[in-house]
């Protein structure tokens, strides 16, 4: 790879940067083929799409990063035509791994490329950057997929001989923890020390916590905070993708290293968090408050009668999910634009899409509102919202150090 570093100077003439939006427009672009193409509600989904999204941004990536080298490659690609254009480059990739992935959206596909590409001049340029995009789209479609060594185990409800249990499956299938990993080194390579034990002081602490502030009637929780709980449900990372995306001086390999991190980051905390959840199995808290007359830990209060502000999820309790996510990405964004960006850190709602943006001051401020708001809403206790977070930030720190690391030589290119 050394040898990709010695440029002269007239070929750094011809890498000028495409438009600054074209990644973001391609990653807006396959979320809504991805939502247009999914299966009813009551179909089975299958691993096959998975991985899709960050295949579309590893190929950006790629390709781009062929033209524009300044980042090790991650498919291990060789540099390409330094003069060929990023624009049809990153949008012939994007492209490629959609219509693999989403054969039955090909209309929707095959116009949005036919305009993009219609606004690039033609000649060699874009020949060759449609090249660059396809060769990078077929090794993207080559990468994070199931590996066959690992055992598929389905779900198995426990329960004691002839005891009823909820027989509706957990939204995790035999296939969650069995991709290639894109950083760690296994699914349970992150996996967190246990929970406490039920009848420890911390357990106490934490159960009468979500208890006081997490159920569906609080004396305790402001509107305020009720309104985090449902707000922060499902985040909407975009906006904050794009203020740094927009930020003068970036060029569009930053930006496509940027979202690649990001959803290869997300796969992989995604697959720790099954592992850990099932690995686990510990029960959620309006199963534990329910029971807590027979826990065992005369600290504990029972109500029998008592609901979460939001609906439980239908997965194991430890760790937080949502946690992992909001650490993995703070960690991410910290690294590109620091914990305090100066515009703020903005991220919507999906669960609540008619919402204004929340505007909060840092990273690891906007983290801990996620993590108190998964106990606001009751269906986490405080020492799983920390296990997570903690995962998160590994996984989004050992991907930092290892993967797409900066060329020698390329910031002051």
């Amino acid at each position: 790879m050394r040898h990709l570093l010695l440029l002269t100077a007239s070929t750094l003439l011809f890498a000028t940067p495409a438009s600054a939006d074209t990644v973001c427009e391609w990653m807006d672009f396959a979320d809504k083929i991805e939502k247009a193409a999914a299966p009813p509600p009551d179909v089975p989904i299958g691993p096959e799409h998975a991985h899709a999204q960050a295949q579309v941004a590893l190929a950006m990536f790629e390709a781009l990063n062929a033209i524009d080298r300044r980042y090790e490659s991650y498919l291990k690609l060789s540099a390409g035509d330094p003069a060929a254009s990023q624009d049809a480059a990153a949008t012939t990739a994007a492209y490629k791994v959609l219509l693999a992935h989403y054969p039955a959206q090909k209309s929707a596909l095959e116009e949005s490329y036919t305009i993009a590409m219609d606004a690039i001049a033609e000649g060699r340029a874009k020949a060759a950057g449609k090249a660059l995009g396809e060769q990078a789209a077929g090794a993207a479609l080559k990468a994070g997929l199931i590996d066959p060594a690992v055992a598929q185990q389905p779900y198995r409800p426990v329960a004691p001989p002839g005891a009823w249990v909820p027989t509706a499956l957990p939204v995790f299938q035999p296939w969650s923890t069995a991709f290639k990993p894109w950083i760690i080194a296994s699914a349970d390579a992150v996996r967190p020390a246990p929970p406490p034990s039920v009848t420890s002081e911390r357990y106490a602490r934490d159960l009468a916590e979500v208890q006081r502030l997490g159920g569906k009637v609080s004396k305790e929780r402001t509107p305020h905070q009720t309104l985090m709980a449902r707000y922060r449900i499902t985040p909407d990372m975009m906006p904050a993708l794009r203020l740094i995306a927009d930020q003068k001086g970036r060029r569009l390999v930053d930006n496509a290293r940027l979202f690649a991190l990001y959803q290869m980051i997300g796969d992989d905390a995604g697959m720790a968090m099954a592992d850990a959840k099932l690995h686990y199995n510990y029960w959620r808290p309006i199963t534990a408050i329910r029971n807590a007359a027979d826990d065992g830990n005369p600290a504990t209060q029972a109500d029998p009668s008592w609901e979460p502000l939001i609906r439980t999820p239908n997965h194991p309790e430890y760790p937080c999910g949502h946690c992992i996510f909001a650490g993995a990405t703070a960690e991410l964004m910290k690294s590109a634009d620091g914990n305090s960006p100066a515009w703020g850190v903005r991220v919507a709602s999906r669960s609540i899409p008619t919402s204004a943006i929340q505007v909060l001051p840092s990273w690891d401020q906007w983290v801990e509102e996620v993590n108190s708001s998964r106990t606001l809403g009751g269906v986490h206790y405080r020492f799983s919202n920390e296990a997570g977070e903690e995962m998160g930030r590994r996984i989004a720190r050992q991907a930092l150090a290892t993967i797409m690391r900066p060329l020698p030589g390329t910031a002051s290119r």
